[in-house]
């Protein structure tokens, strides 16, 4: 945790070919967003001067901004935007292990990452599944949840970036413990007792057996034991009306059972806003809910408000997680 009272994030450019680099930029010269925090960018400056470039941003106008330069791509020449390169998916990696290690070590209370391209990762030769899978491997969490974020609509994943027929074979446990996540989760945005909903598998829940028996042997189970432990959760429901029940109010979470149930509902409705959360992690890590967009990087069309809404995001639960362990420090003095 860092010594003063304003919050602190660090901040990962992504891929540098992407349109990472541009929204980072374009964020951090929102005069809303630069009083919000401290922030630390963990990227080539090199990089940054290029995009600043495209889209009419000179770097003097983010002196605010703190910059570690991990010299993670080789030789000085300029970036090829859209391009899907090994070297720049190492680097964007790279910095990704930076920002996460600011957060272990209390230089930075949360980390904000931009989009990198999986294949560009995995074609360094590194094993990679996603920036949730590797910032757990770092952090040596054993599980992790995705929550997608948004004013009017929240989801957590039960399983996300697998086959969908692996997706079929989650246990009662697994989704208990995603419930239990989604539950801690929504107390940093600020909503104490969540009305979670559990989505169905298959085609109207199961219709009692009659589509699968999925909902009746794994996902049941979980609700009723989510019950037993005191959370406010129902399910399975449907997935044809659950996230339209959500959207109207009438639950603040919905549990997804695999990546395209959950995404697709988001994405519909609130694209540019919606934040991706890592849930089950020692810190706090926010992200955009989109791609490197490569076929536009370099061209200054990069819409920023994802960015914006994932550093707004990032900063508020920080402060929550701080004045909750401030309360727990005073309580456990006064004993």
């Amino acid at each position: 945790m860092t010594s003063d009272d304003q919050i602190t994030i660090a901040l990962s450019i992504g891929d540098p070919a992407g349109i990472g680099p541009e929204v980072v930029l374009k964020a951090l010269t929102d005069p809303e967003i630069v009083s919000l925090a401290h922030w630390i960018v963990v990227g080539e400056h090199a990089v940054l001067r290029q995009a600043g470039e495209t889209c009419g941003i000179p770097l003097c106008e983010l002196s605010h901004v703190v910059l570690l330069e991990p010299a993670a791509l080789p030789g000085s020449a300029p970036v090829r935007f859209g391009e899907l390169n090994a070297d720049y998916g190492r680097a964007a990696a790279l910095y990704v292990q930076e920002a996460t290690q600011l957060c272990m070590t209390g230089k930075a209370d949360a980390m904000v990452t931009a989009p990198l391209n999986k294949e560009a990762v995995t074609s360094s030769g590194m094993s990679f599944l996603g920036h949730t899978e590797y910032i757990a491997q770092l952090c040596g969490a054993m599980e992790v949840r995705m929550l997608l974020a948004s004013e009017k609509l929240k989801v957590i994943h039960v399983t996300t970036h697998v086959s969908l027929r692996q997706s079929t074979e989650s246990t009662a446990e697994r989704i208990l413990r995603t419930i239990e996540l989604g539950n801690e989760g929504l107390g940093l945005l600020g909503i104490e007792r969540p009305r979670i909903a559990v989505a169905g598998l298959n085609p109207h829940a199961g219709e009692h057996g009659l589509f699968g028996t999925e909902d009746a042997t794994n996902i049941a189970p979980a609700v009723r034991e989510a019950q037993a432990r005191g959370l406010d959760c129902i399910g399975p429901i449907a997935p044809d009306t659950v996230f339209l029940k959500a959207y109207r109010g009438g639950y603040d979470l919905v549990v997804a059972m695999y990546h395209d149930q959950g995404h697709i509902p988001m994405k519909l409705i609130a694209f540019e806003e919606t934040v991706n959360v890592s849930l089950g992690l020692p810190i706090i890590r926010t992200s955009v809910d989109h791609g490197t967009a490569f076929d536009i990087a370099g061209k200054n069309q990069a819409d920023a408000r994802n960015m914006k809404a994932a550093l707004r995001m990032a900063v508020s639960m920080a402060r929550r997680k701080r004045l909750h362990g401030s309360k727990s420090a005073g309580r456990r003095l006064a004993r």
